[in-house]
């Protein structure tokens, strides 16, 4: 094979690998885009949990305390050691 025939056939192979790597780059553009707009709309609905899950920690009423005894003794349900 000549010099110049080895070359076309590398040139030839360089041109469909030139075209094989535009389509993946093609492909994975798209399935970048893709991805993103999925993670703008999982983000978007994170945030309307968390509104939805603030509002309903709003509407919880605090926390009841226990009464203490007139004597300042602890109460029966106290843990702390004496």
């Amino acid at each position: 094979m000549s010099r110049i025939d080895e070359l076309t056939d590398r040139i030839e192979r360089l041109l469909l690998r030139h075209e094989e790597l535009r389509r993946t780059n093609a492909l994975l553009t798209q399935q970048v885009h893709v991805v993103t707009q999925e993670r703008e709309s999982l983000k978007a609905r994170l945030a309307a949990a968390r509104s939805r899950i603030d509002a309903l920690l709003d509407k919880l009423p605090p926390p009841a305390t226990e009464p203490e005894h007139p004597d300042g003794a602890p109460s029966a349900t106290d843990s702390r050691p004496e």
